[in-house]
């Protein structure tokens, strides 16, 4: 049955745009870059559209929208992309949650993995660790600023940081060996190489990152970026979300 909705959704898109395909310009936040790099192409068969994708923290994102960059589609974090509608950059009644991802930690491959199983034993491992990175432009920068503050052990952190501007960057840094351990969406953990993913936070203090979509107010390519929004969000293509370590 799930195959068959699937089909359908397919054969509707493609109807709905065969009669002239559109390129659609993407904004996209690394948050989700895994799911969209798997379904855009499987999106493009079905209707024929091209989509134009430009992947960056949402920060910078936000900031190529008020610097005034033309697109169609955006995915950014709440925040990001409600201070876009509020401004009237972005449609509101497209604004869509695709999906989240929790915080993780990653270590390189084949190293050691610290347990991080309860609250106790991922304050010590954080403690234990001789060098932390994470992203200081993405989206896990400040749940986990506030975390370790909470939890008490901020200024025993602070000399261990050895930050980097991306999420990529953060996985270059843990897969060579130059930083023991890494903090990032569990969605931006499995795609590298040379990691190793050590655990999700523990659920009492777990952070989630959510992907939210929404259509320029100008787009050019409103409905067939409405449609891109339809087919992240179809129920066939949760296997992929998941797969890609997000949930709805």
């Amino acid at each position: 049955m799930k195959k068959l909705c699937f089909g359908i959704m397919l054969a509707t898109l493609s109807t709905a745009s065969a009669a002239e395909a559109a390129q659609i310009k993407v904004l996209c936040s690394n948050g989700i870059k895994a799911v969209v790099e798997d379904l855009v192409p499987q999106f493009e068969l079905a209707t024929g559209h091209k989509v134009v994708l430009t992947f960056e923290p949402s920060t910078q994102l936000k900031k190529r929208i008020d610097a005034g960059e033309p697109f169609d589609l955006t995915v950014l974090t709440p925040a990001l992309i409600d201070s876009a509608i509020k401004e009237g950059k972005i449609a509101s009644d497209s604004r869509t949650v695709l999906a989240r991802s929790g915080l993780g930690l990653s270590i390189r491959a084949g190293a050691r993995k610290p347990d991080v199983g309860t609250v106790d034993a991922f304050k010590r491992a954080l403690v234990a660790a001789k060098s932390i990175t994470y992203a200081q432009q993405g989206a896990s920068a400040a749940p986990f600023e506030a975390l370790v503050e909470k939890l008490g052990i901020a200024a025993q952190l602070k000399p261990k940081y050895l930050l980097r501007d991306t999420a990529a960057q953060v996985g270059e840094a843990v897969a060579s060996g130059t930083v023991e351990l890494g903090v990032a969406p569990v969605s931006e953990i499995l795609p590298v190489k040379g990691v190793e993913r050590v655990g999700a936070f523990p659920a009492d203090v777990q952070s989630y990152v959510v992907m939210v979509a929404g259509v320029s107010a100008s787009a050019k390519e409103k409905d067939a970026a409405r449609n891109l929004i339809a087919f992240l969000t179809a129920p066939a293509n949760l296997s992929v979300i998941k797969a890609k370590g997000m949930e709805r």
